[in-house]
């Protein structure tokens, strides 16, 4: 009877997560969601907990007390605009988890090691390593710890070949010739290693992609964990994580109008030059104006659409834009909220933030949604975006982000753009957008510009 209620309890709480994912698709629902696989996994822990095949909860109470600390001070301190860097860490611990278990049941079962046991657990293994340390270099680039540009060399991905199947070849000698520690930790240390050359050569503007493939690939880990420990909610969960996790990252590729492969072998950013444009360009030439001159402009609008970027979330000028998009509104002015599918550093990154400063959801719209709206809008203003609102996709064949899907911002009317400086973005590619006739560079703070702004709109 017990073994029937677990698996009830396992089948209710899969249940939970399978709904609570798909209630994450959208603002409205995506906190309920969250909670309710919250839920489904307090109800499978407890479940195994009461089990009895337990005897002693002694170190599981240290781990949930240490967890529950660390979890804490650590939703306390984070700031929004350091989520990515959470969520890449968050990666690398599900990996870690994975790998630490397959290492555990590795010696525990010693001699009684089946083929199919050893095979999952090697997979585990690999997998989870790979995992934590692809999760940790994601985690320095995001942090700028390193160089968040592509990191190449010479016979790069030969040398990923060769360490990919000597892993599964040494994988495959394990199966038949098991006890060799040797292997075993070869196998260690080639996840290890294939995880991170896997991610120093992808660039900054592959990041949100890097993310959501390195969440699937904790999924996985988790998978076949399940398989070793022979527990269905953990496969259920780990097949739930990994596949979502690859839909998310075709999802986002399809932002990028890229391939997998070229996000994981195209070293996009390896060459972006000097990082510092020029004031001039084929196109045009920079036209800085001041905070009074796009006050001016904004208080004439009729339509004005916010298109944020990750200067946004650096800047922590999320609050102040939602109370300049009211101040506006108050005059009568049409507000809207274009979010570019891989905007940020992770994905949904922008509609976190946003909505953290309780911007209204109907407010928000997607790349497809708005981006014939443009022609309609008197002023675009762009906080912190780069890449999502270059005309090069579009026009310039030899950028690198030729053909990748952009908002359609240049089709405005007017153009505010804010920035520091003439710097390039995360990615290193210099933006055709700052040199058109109808933008406007406001340079400064992002968070102290649009105080100004709003602080101007008021008085008027």
């Amino acid at each position: 009877m017990i073994d029937y209620a677990m698996d009830a309890t396992y089948l209710v709480a899969s249940v939970f997560f399978i709904i609570g994912i798909k209630m994450l698709s959208s603002p409205e629902t995506a906190a309920r969601g969250n909670m309710l696989s919250a839920l489904g996994m307090l109800m499978a822990v407890g479940a195994t907990l009461v089990s009895g095949a337990i005897p002693d909860f002694t170190w599981i109470m240290v781990g949930v007390v240490i967890g529950s600390v660390v979890g804490i001070v650590g939703a306390l301190l984070v700031k929004m605009n350091d989520m990515p860097q959470m969520v890449a860490l968050f990666n690398g611990f599900g990996g870690a988890a994975s790998a630490l278990v397959a290492v555990s049941e590795y010696y525990r079962l010693g001699a009684q090691l089946s083929p199919f046991i050893t095979v999952v657990i090697l997979l585990s293994l690999f997998v989870g390593w790979l995992t934590t340390s692809g999760s940790v270099v994601a985690f320095l680039k995001l942090q700028e710890l390193v160089s968040g540009n592509a990191v190449v060399f010479p016979l790069q991905h030969m040398i990923n070949l060769v360490l990919g199947l000597g892993t599964f070849a040494a994988m495959g000698f394990l199966v038949l010739e098991p006890g060799h520690e040797n292997i075993f930790f070869g196998i260690i240390a080639m996840g290890l290693l294939l995880g991170v050359l896997l991610v120093i050569p992808i660039g900054g503007a592959d990041m949100p992609v890097v993310i959501a493939l390195l969440n699937s690939y904790s999924g996985i880990a988790v998978s076949f964990t399940g398989f070793v420990l022979s527990n269905n909610v953990l496969i259920i969960t780990g097949s739930l994580v990994g596949a979502s996790g690859i839909f998310l990252t075709k999802e986002m590729c399809d932002g990028m109008n890229r391939s997998i492969w070229n996000v994981l072998f195209g070293g996009f950013g390896a060459d972006a030059g000097s990082g510092v444009p020029a004031m001039e360009a084929p196109g045009g030439i920079v036209k800085p104006y001041t905070i009074e001159d796009a006050i001016t402009v904004l208080e004439n609008a009729d339509q004005v659409v916010f298109v944020p970027g990750y200067g946004m979330a650096a800047a922590q000028a999320q609050h102040v834009v939602r109370e300049l998009g009211e101040a506006l509104e108050d005059r009568g002015i049409t507000v809207k909220y274009a979010v570019h599918p891989v905007a940020g550093r992770m994905p949904g990154h922008m509609n976190v933030l946003l909505a953290e400063a309780n911007v209204s959801y109907d407010a928000l719209f997607d790349m497809d949604q708005i981006n014939d709206d443009f022609v309609n809008t008197d002023v675009s203003v762009i906080i912190g975006a780069n890449d999502v609102v270059n005309p090069a996709a579009e026009e310039d064949p030899s950028s690198p982000i030729y053909g990748m899907p952009i908002l359609h911002v240049d089709r405005s009317k007017t153009v505010i753009v804010l920035k520091r400086s003439m710097n390039p973005g995360f990615a290193g590619i210099d933006n055709l957008l700052f040199y058109r006739d109808n933008t406007m560079m406001v340079f400064g703070d992002a968070k102290a510009t649009l105080t100004k702004f709003n602080e101007g709109i008021k008085a008027g």
